[in-house]
């Protein structure tokens, strides 16, 4: 699997605080079937003021680290960016990495907060769309207006967004609520992407493995490998 979506890179956001800890959650991922990460650390101006150029400097250190210590897995990076107005200024001065290609658009990996949908946000991804920047919608069914009234994702989609789900949110981790909001969003066809999210080895560990093993027994064994695999891996090959 091939997950594009994750927090291990150490000491530059919330996810793995120092080396050892990023080495045991690569280690952790390997061993729940990934085989290629997509380092996303977020970029939250004011809270963590990541650039372009900051992640590429970390991610090459930790490409040598995980050689060092024998681990096979394939490394490329992108961000997860909270959405804001502050998204503009930083995208014109290309200090955004986007997640890949896919049918000719930038992919931009796109964070609501918590607990709402922002105003205008459909004014905001018209503006990117126009620009071939095709937002990704971060695990939708985490964000608790979302969670609350599953359809208010339908016009996003609707405008050519899409969305990726939490493997985590389907086993439940994030309680009862967006775990249906998930299965929804599965077996109604509105996700384009399963990822980890992962953070730490314990709280927030991958999970994929079990979640390819539901969404398999929800809409079938070729889903799930679109969902896991085929998807992932033209996102990472721009395709």
């Amino acid at each position: 699997m091939i997950d594009i979506h994750c927090h291990i890179l150490p000491g530059i956001d919330d996810g793995a605080n120092y080396m050892e800890q990023a080495l045991a959650m690569a280690r952790q991922s390997v061993a729940d079937g990934i085989t290629h990460a997509v380092l996303t650390p977020h970029i939250h101006p004011g809270r963590w003021d990541n650039t372009k150029a900051r992640i590429a400097e970390a991610v090459e250190d930790f490409r040598h680290e995980l050689a060092v210590a024998g681990i096979p897995l394939a490394l490329s990076y992108a961000a997860e960016v909270r959405l804001s107005d502050e998204i503009l200024p930083m995208l014109e001065r290309d200090q955004i990495p986007f997640l890949g290609k896919l049918d000719g658009y930038n992919l931009l990996l796109i964070e609501f907060p918590p607990t709402f949908i922002v105003p205008n946000t459909d004014k905001l991804f018209k503006w990117l769309l126009a620009r071939n920047i095709r937002p990704v919608i971060a695990h939708p069914e985490r964000n608790r207006e979302i969670a609350e009234a599953p359809r208010k994702l339908n016009p996003f989609l609707a405008q050519g967004c899409m969305a990726q789900l939490t493997a985590a949110s389907l086993v439940g981790r994030f309680g009862k609520q967006v775990a249906e909001a998930a299965e929804l969003f599965i077996r109604e066809n509105h996700i384009h992407v399963v990822a980890s999210d992962a953070h730490n080895t314990s709280t927030r560990a991958p999970q994929m493995t079990a979640a390819r093993a539901l969404v398999a027994n929800m809409v079938g064994e070729d889903r799930a490998e679109q969902l896991f695999e085929t998807t992932p891996a033209d996102i990472v090959a721009g395709r």
